[in-house]
């Protein structure tokens, strides 16, 4: 199991009840959630601190007070923050009403974000 099914259950129940136009698509070696062909969020397990990491899109605006929350910490794959990206351990998103925070969060930046051009084949 690369990322944890129960989270994503969960995810997908707030993104249905939402009404959010969504769908999964493994990547990152998680489960992606693109909402209106966007990336909005998704999940991460990470080897080296073994323990699964919520992945939010939140946008630059909302990241200052985010970052202050419990569990919260920088999206960092390579060294480098991504600007707007967060990643959030359990501790942050293990009560519903947590994790209903962090994916308003992304759904309020998605309509903001802009979509990744489509490469040629």
């Amino acid at each position: 199991m690369a990322y944890n099914e129960f989270l994503a259950d969960r995810i997908h129940q707030l993104l249905k009840e939402k009404k959010a136009n969504y769908f999964t698509r493994n990547m990152m070696g998680g489960l992606c959630f693109m909402v209106d062909d966007k990336m909005c969020c998704g999940i991460h397990y990470d080897k080296k601190k073994e323990t699964d990491l919520l992945m939010a899109r939140i946008g630059e605006v909302a990241y200052a007070e985010a970052i202050q929350k419990e569990g919260c910490h920088p999206m960092d794959f390579t060294g480098k923050p991504m600007r707007g990206y967060v990643f959030v351990t359990p501790d942050g998103f293990d009560l519903d009403a947590d994790l209903e925070y962090w994916i308003q969060l992304c759904l309020d930046f998605n309509p903001l974000a802009k979509r990744t051009k489509k490469r040629k084949n």
